[in-house]
């Protein structure tokens, strides 16, 4: 009976090993693009991919969307009814979307946050400038923006993006003298679970951290490039809640590669600088691939489109193309959007 047991437990065992899916690792060399829409006068920062449905906004004001299966035909909005102050006459950088509603928010004074081209949120003051949004949920949210006291303006929905509440100081990190953040590709941002992190640039560069989606909040220092108004961290991303990675730079020194890229393994506790004086250099924008275990990222910017498959410590150029912006589908195809331009992106070994 006991060797019936024994060759039955070693068969499960063999059955289960064999069942075991290892890891390959890939090493990207070429990125096909698609150009989907091209106008001269667009100017796109803010793109998002959620359930089936690809939407971006631009700073005439513009808003575009696409099925995913009919990328070819983007759709481009007036297709909301417009509030008083109209669509027309903002310039959006934020765009987020849950179920069917869609948020785009609005840079510069006054602030106009629109859920489905209905004016939401409206905050008029000289130094008012938002610079990202998000979703923990389709009850949840939050955007954040440059500081008009002495902490970022964090504004909050607990009702679906109805009404939005901002947070005071009092529960906020205070900000240092000359930090702010940047409108670059709507990532200052990064969620995963209730945990959130917001990245700050500038003179100071920062990033803040809240494990319980907005309620409190800690910050962590980074040793990324700061202390000019145009330095810092443009872009940060998560994997999961312990590995991280942001980059920058100088956007008026898009060549220099010294102290632009950070990651973290400890949930942003501490970060460490990486690809020390190489290349990529100055980017807006960065994206862990999906499903690869935090190992691939892609940096984009308007300088090119570069590639990691070993946590950004290394990195390879693969196109000079300039994007701001890019949100993966899967693992191999994303869709970005920048100047003049919305593309589909697809990565090839």
């Amino acid at each position: 009976m006991n060797r019936v047991f024994s060759l039955l437990l070693v068969l499960l065992i063999m059955f289960s090993c064999g069942k075991r899916e290892t890891f390959k690792t890939r090493n990207f060399s070429k990125v096909e693009i698609e150009t989907l829409i091209e106008d001269s006068l667009l100017n796109i920062r803010a793109l998002e991919i959620n359930e089936g449905r690809v939407v971006a906004a631009a700073s005439n004001g513009k808003i575009y969307r696409s099925i995913l299966s009919y990328m070819s035909n983007f759709e481009e909005g007036n297709y909301w009814t417009f509030t008083e102050d109209s669509l027309k006459n903002s310039n959006f950088r934020s765009v987020a979307f849950e179920g069917d509603k869609t948020f785009t928010l609005s840079i510069g004074s006054p602030a106009k946050l629109f859920c489905d081209g209905n004016l939401v949120y409206f905050e008029n003051h000289p130094k008012v400038f938002y610079d990202a949004i998000k979703f923990w949920n389709n009850q949840e949210g939050i955007a954040i923006g440059d500081p008009i006291d002495d902490c970022m303006s964090i504004i909050i929905t607990r009702d679906g993006g109805s009404t939005w509440k901002k947070l005071p100081c009092s529960i906020l990190p205070k900000t240092i003298q000359g930090e702010a953040a940047f409108a670059a590709s709507n990532t200052n941002i990064t969620i995963v679970g209730n945990n959130t992190w917001v990245a700050t640039g500038g003179k100071a560069s920062r990033v803040l951290y809240s494990p319980d989606k907005g309620n409190t909040w800690l910050v962590f220092e980074t040793p990324i490039i700061q202390g000019l108004e145009t330095t810092g961290i443009y872009s940060i991303d998560f994997y999961d809640e312990l590995n991280g990675f942001a980059i920058g730079g100088n956007y008026t020194k898009p060549n220099d590669n010294k102290a632009n890229k950070i990651k973290t393994v400890d949930g942003g506790k501490t970060w460490k600088l990486v690809g020390e004086n190489q290349n990529p250099s100055y980017r807006s924008c960065v994206q862990f691939i999906p499903n690869r275990k935090g190992k691939e990222l892609v940096a984009i910017g308007f300088k090119g489109i570069d590639y990691s498959n070993d946590s950004g410590e290394t990195w390879k150029h693969l196109n000079d193309e300039g994007f701001y912006t890019i949100r993966f589908l899967n693992d191999s195809i994303a869709y970005a959007a920048g100047a003049g331009r919305i593309s589909k992106l697809t990565f090839r070994e």
